[in-house]
């Protein structure tokens, strides 16, 4: 019994160093580029960056962050679309990748048939921020106001079609076709100065920079976007809680390879992605950033998440008329 244990043993080891090996065989053999279409510094380049200095600590390439911004996300997102299919050059993306076909009439790459999604790395959660003086007391006594009272509210957003504006918008589907009046900004930062003022009431801003500002009391949090409450934020009512039946809503983070990329070489990308975010060091980062890592995805489970975001959110979109620019 010990010899058989012994002998399993070793060919198990020899299978997991097999295995190890091809990674690296199908691991390009010069250093790789994760582009994030954002700006430095911003809610989507931190954790790329984070993923990026994991992935190179475990595999025989660095993984180097580039900027590539400019016209929105377009800019970069076309220069992975035309990259070698080599896996040299992979996208950092998030949920404004799902609404681009909805948002332009035309586009330089196809958003799903010039991309391959290599691994789901997380989710962020949005919450429903007000003035701390606003006259309500919970989001059931918020919505009841904006319905009594149509298109007299305004609401905030980072910008034109990103996850705030189309988290809010899906709000005011779901929740009975409300009216509010959008004010777009160029990022949050910016907007929530009209917030704390109370010169705009709402902001459905994400969870890594809302959450802050509701602890130090400067605004009240009224409801999360997940389905049950967070741990990130236990206190706070789901918007399901709050009336508004089925409401779910999240940016995420995904990387994508261009589309022919050889299959070992999108299996090697994912197993890299989801051996850097199991580390605890990098999942304690990520929940630090309000990002819910999503753990053992796969190139398939990928592709349909985003079918299901795209069937999602191009709805959203046409029916508010949102439009680039």
């Amino acid at each position: 019994m010990q010899r058989r244990s012994l002998l399993a043993g070793l060919c198990a080891g020899a299978a997991t160093a097999a295995n190890a090996q091809n990674a690296d065989t199908d691991w390009p053999q010069a250093p790789v580029r994760l582009v994030v279409p954002f700006a430095a510094g911003g809610p989507t380049d931190i954790p790329a960056r984070l993923l990026a200095d994991e992935m190179s600590r475990l595999l025989p390439q660095r993984v180097v962050v580039e900027n590539r911004t400019g016209s929105g996300v377009l800019i970069g997102t076309d220069m992975v679309a035309k990259a070698p299919k080599d896996g040299q050059t992979l996208l950092y993306t998030t949920v404004g990748h799902a609404v681009l076909r909805a948002m332009f009439d035309r586009l330089p790459f196809d958003p799903v048939a010039d991309f391959s999604p290599v691994a789901l790395v997380g989710q962020v959660p949005l919450v429903a921020l007000v003035n701390k003086d606003f006259p309500v007391r919970d989001f059931r006594e918020f919505i009841a106001l904006v319905r009594a009272n149509p298109g007299r509210y305004d609401y905030a957003s980072s910008g034109n079609g990103g996850a705030v504006h189309l988290g809010t918008e899906l709000f005011l589907h779901q929740a009975g076709g409300l009216r509010m009046n959008h004010i777009a900004f160029r990022g949050s930062a910016p907007a929530m100065p009209e917030i704390l003022s109370g010169r705009i009431p709402l902001i459905l801003d994400v969870a890594a920079t809302a959450l802050p500002y509701a602890a130090r009391g400067e605004v009240r949090a009224l409801a999360i976007s997940t389905p049950q409450r967070s741990p990130l934020a236990p206190d706070i009512p789901t918007f399901q809680e709050s009336g508004v039946a089925g409401y779910e809503a999240y940016t995420w983070h995904m990387v994508m390879a261009p589309a022919g990329t050889p299959a070992r070489t999108i299996l090697a990308a994912n197993a890299a992605v989801n051996r850097a975010v199991a580390n605890p060091a990098v999942t304690n980062r990520m929940t630090e950033l309000a990002i819910q890592v999503v753990r053992g995805s796969t190139p398939e489970s990928s592709s349909d998440f985003l079918a299901r975001e795209i069937a999602k959110w191009e709805p959203i979109v046409r029916a508010a008329g949102i439009r680039a620019g």
